[in-house]
């Protein structure tokens, strides 16, 4: 039964000014923990666009930056953690003092050594378990939140940025900053709120030293920071390498995604042992900037270790000396010795706090670059209304070229559609078909000329607006991990049970989805995988019926199919043009006879339009990609 524009809602307005090319997502999810993807064309940006701004990456603006903007706010959960640690530094600062006078004690024959001295040790070791139970709950607590969210920021700026700057790289890098990156600067925050544990402890522990034997704690007070220059040196060196390390780490998921994504090609060409070899070769070069860096801090505890070592060789030294000459007590000596033991742990790890402080550092400036890139593609300031119409588009001598490409993709491309007709682009493979229709909702702006829908120019449009008139469907459905009914009714939020029914009836989709074991709420798993691909078709198609675009623009969606699934899908993309303005990439002899007009590219250019007789009788380029069959892709 037809399904026109007019029966549907008129769609209200986006929250998003994402790819429109895949739905929008802003709507209440069955599953919210499984959040969409965004599909993208994968080429380069136009020139013009601006590289990612250089975020200042100074260890001060950095550290700055995160206070204000994600620390600051967790103020209650860091002053518990505060409270902790100075529960815990300050028991296990009077541990030198229990045991100087346990010693004492015992050395003068008290018996108060027999009860007195145990439960005091019960007692301060109870507290600081106690104190540091809270400080680890804590501290988690609140590095996870901040990490969350960045992580959420992180992606907000990747799903709102232009698509230029989203594909420049794989999706799998991107991906990697959302685990790799992360968990660098946990573990940096970490271990720097842990440090202030440390620090307080050392703060104790020098107390402790002092109230024994000042003299003896300038000594090793003396050693340590001797360190600090190599310390802060190597530190630089792990810094410069993470952003290496980040890269191989980026490179690895990229391969690895691809190789497996080409399983079936892997096998059918018994392509395991070269896929195999480049995945040793990459797994090497990981390994070997993972390595680089890990000998850089494994050198950090062993210098530590000597300066340890000296300390306490030079405590016991002269402590035992002043001991035996009459000068201090056996608790003394003994309480002494078990402080200076008792700081190296705390020194040590503030020793290797600037490793891990550098390689969080690094993560930190990769995650705020991205999130401070600029949008060159934006609603402007006073946005035109899109009048009432019908969908027409008309391209004016549109020129357009990809970043780093010498060559124009697009060129004087010069064609109307009328409304309701539907234009098929026809022409070899590069003729710029898909960069024509990445224009319409802005995945890129013209770089000569215009695009107007309905006499406006779209770059006067709010994104909002120009990109609810329109409605993508591809050769290869977008389907979300998600239930059969999420991914209907993502083409237009707050659309009702019945309506997103009545869009897979039209779509053919209706009766497959009752077949499911959950029927519309049944969950398709990892890209729709579930389904067949005439099954996906049908769902994309009922999402974009659902949409109600005034223009609908098509990569050939039937040209993957067989011939049962290609009927149906025909029948409901018949129903999807009825009323709309179609613009239609055309790769089957079918499709093309049946346009209202052809427009033949080559070299980004309009060179032949006119209806399938027209230009077979005019014996050009058309009618020689007629008789070759070459519509390619």
């Amino acid at each position: 039964m037809p399904f026109p524009r007019t029966q549907l809602p008129a769609i209200g307005k986006a929250q998003s000014d994402g790819d429109p090319f895949a739905p929008n997502r802003n709507i209440t999810r069955t599953n919210p923990e499984r959040p969409g993807l965004q599909a993208s064309y994968g080429k380069r940006p136009a020139r013009g666009y601006k590289r990612r701004i250089m975020t200042d990456t100074s260890t001060r603006a950095l550290t700055l930056r995160l206070w204000r903007s994600y620390l600051r706010q967790h103020g209650r959960g860091i002053l518990l953690a505060l409270l902790c640690t100075l529960g815990v530094s300050g028991a296990t600062a009077l541990y030198p003092i229990v045991i100087q006078q346990a010693f004492d004690l015992f050395t003068a024959g008290d018996q108060r050594v027999l009860w007195l001295i145990p439960g005091v040790i019960i007692l301060v070791t109870s507290l600081k378990a106690l104190a540091q139970f809270g400080q680890a709950v804590a501290i988690q607590s609140v590095v996870l939140r901040v990490v969350e969210n960045l992580q959420r920021d992180l992606f907000k700026a990747l799903t709102w940025a232009d698509l230029a700057n989203v594909a420049r790289d794989a999706p799998a890098r991107h991906a990697a900053r959302f685990t790799t990156d992360a968990g660098l600067i946990r573990e940096a925050l970490q271990k720097s709120i842990n440090a202030i544990a440390d620090v307080l402890t050392l703060i104790g522990l020098i107390g402790s030293m002092l109230w024994l034997d000042w003299q003896m704690s300038l000594i090793a007070a003396l050693l340590y920071p001797i360190a600090v220059v190599p310390i802060l040196k190597l530190g630089k060196r792990i810094r410069r390498a993470s952003g290496g390390m980040q890269d191989r780490v980026g490179d690895a998921a990229t391969r690895l995604t691809e190789s497996f994504g080409a399983a079936r090609v892997v096998r059918s060409y018994r392509l395991e042992a070269a896929e195999e070899a480049r995945a040793n070769a990459l797994f090497t070069r990981l390994r070997e900037a993972i390595f680089s860096i890990q000998r850089t801090r494994a050198s950090l505890d062993p210098m530590l270790e000597v300066l340890g070592g000296l300390a306490v060789a030079a405590v016991l030294g002269v402590v035992g000396y002043r001991v035996a000459s009459g000068q201090g007590t056996i608790g003394e000596f003994t309480g002494f010795v078990a402080a200076v033991l008792i700081a190296a742990r705390p020194v040590r790890a503030l020793g290797s706090l600037n490793a891990a402080l550098q390689e969080g550092l690094s993560g930190l400036a990769r995650v705020f670059g991205i999130i401070d890139t600029p949008r060159q593609i934006t609603s402007p300031s006073s946005p035109v209304a899109l009048p009432a119409g019908g969908g027409r588009i008309a391209f004016d001598a549109v020129g357009f070229r990809y970043e780093g490409v010498p060559d124009a993709a697009l060129s004087g491309l010069s064609f109307t559609a009328e409304p309701g007709q539907t234009v098929a682009l026809v022409g070899p493979s590069g003729a710029g078909k898909s960069t024509a229709l990445a224009l319409l909702p802005r995945l890129y702006d013209v770089t000569e000329g215009r695009v107007l829908l309905d006499g406006v120019d779209i770059r006067h449009l709010s994104l909002e607006t120009l990109r609810d008139s329109l409605a993508y469907v591809g050769q290869d459905a977008v389907i979300f991990e998600d239930t059969a009914y999420a991914n209907i009714a993502c083409g237009r939020p707050g659309a009702t049970a019945a309506e997103v029914e009545a869009a897979a009836r039209a779509a053919a989709a209706h009766d497959f989805i009752n077949t499911l074991p959950a029927g519309y709420q049944t969950e398709l798993g990892p890209g729709g995988n579930r389904l067949s691909g005439g099954q996906r078709q049908r769902l994309a198609l009922a999402r974009a019926l659902l949409r109600d675009p005034r223009v609908l623009l098509l990569d050939e969606a039937t040209s993957a199919l067989d011939a049962e699934n290609e009927a149906l899908v025909q029948e409901a993309l018949a129903r999807l043009r009825q009323g709309r303005t179609t613009l239609v990439i055309a790769h089957r002899l079918a499709t093309v006879r049946d346009a209202d007009r052809i427009v033949v590219m080559e070299a980004g250019r309009a060179v032949e339009q006119g209806r399938h007789q027209e230009l077979m009788e005019a014996d050009g380029l058309y009618a020689r990609l007629v008789r070759t069959q070459a519509f390619a892709g």
